[in-house]
């Protein structure tokens, strides 16, 4: 069954909702990416960050009270209103619940595990549910009322694009008739240690498909869809998944798992390559990445289609990215 996205809810480094980032977006606003200095030991990095406060947990649910699900909840509340018509429609047990991160509330971990090493206790506010991978679809499932299906996608980059594949799947074997899904994810030091010792991030901007790129920066951020089959502008015509598991942290330079993933979501869609006008890149800035990623957008759609990537201007791992105005290839 096609899938259309019928609402979109965003909070990141470029803005809160839609027309904030759109906004910001168009004007070629970098005002997220700021310097810290609380991530790596002795220096500063900069990084994106979502500005301004953000909603509280409800009690009922102070367990999963993290960052990392009040960016959700941000991200959540902007379409509340077309939420609560698809329960109407359909009802709580037929709305699955599909999310992506790869952080969850370790930031949260992080600092309650350092109270804890000063003074011997944990943080009263501390539930270590909060930085479970799988915490992120559970608490949105609760709080919005929902009892159908609820997991979340830990892949890294590519978390929230595979929840659109989870998404129709679900649909298509008659589990679901309407899903919501997207990502979220919060800075950390875990994280960006992490890519500090892969040597992978920038010293500066990220600069994707530059001569002058030098790696990535890491952002924060929380994007939602609701996914129903009433027709609607945007529809979810194909996706394409493949791994091709050539190395625990560098893609294969040919380039042929990011091909095989996109040749079949034009094969899902039953579109030929000249059917796209745009594709938009991961663009990590890092140079294996994009080399692989230039050789295999070439190779599939050829010099001609109009490529660029956002993570100049946004730098969030897990952001659901369409890879072109008509299909998402994961």
């Amino acid at each position: 069954m096609r899938l259309y996205i019928e609402a979109l809810g965003l909070a990141t480094p470029l803005g809160r909702g839609k027309a904030a980032v759109a906004e910001a977006l168009f004007a070629g606003s970098r005002h997220g990416l700021v310097w810290r200095d609380e991530f790596l030991p002795g220096r500063r990095v900069r990084v994106g960050v979502v500005e301004g406060e953000l909603p509280d947990v409800p009690k009922r649910l102070r367990a999963y009270a993290c960052r990392n699900n009040r960016l959700a909840l941000a991200a959540l509340d902007e379409i509340a209103r077309a939420i609560a018509g698809a329960i109407a429609v359909f009802g709580p047990s037929r709305i699955g619940v599909v999310l992506g991160t790869s952080t969850s509330g370790i930031a949260d971990g992080e600092l309650a595990l350092r109270a804890r090493a000063g003074d011997g206790d944990w943080p009263s506010g501390f539930d270590y549910r909060q930085q479970e991978a799988g915490n992120a679809a559970v608490f949105a499932a609760a709080y919005l009322g929902l009892d159908g299906p609820a997991y979340t996608v830990v892949t890294a980059c590519s978390s929230s694009a595979k929840v659109f594949a989870s998404a129709q799947r679900l649909v298509d074997a008659g589990l679901c008739d309407a899903v919501i899904v997207g990502g979220v994810d919060t800075l950390c030091r875990l994280t960006l240690r992490g890519f500090d010792s892969l040597e992978a991030l920038a010293a500066d901007q990220c600069n994707p498909f530059s001569r002058n790129r030098d790696g990535i920066v890491i952002g924060e951020g929380a994007a939602m869809f609701l996914l129903t089959p009433r027709p609607a502008d945007i529809a979810l015509l194909g996706v394409g998944e493949s791994s091709d598991a050539h190395h625990v942290s560098a893609p294969d330079p040919t380039g042929m798992g990011a091909i095989r993933a996109m040749r079949g979501a034009l094969e899902a869609a039953g579109l030929p390559a000249e059917a796209v006008d745009y594709v938009n890149l991961h663009g990590t800035a890092t140079p294996l990445n994009d080399a692989m990623e230039g050789r295999a957008v070439a190779e599939v759609f050829g010099a001609a289609t109009a490529c660029s990537s956002t993570k100049a201007l946004t730098d969030i791992c897990s952001e659901p990215r369409a890879r072109s105005r008509r299909l998402s290839c994961g």
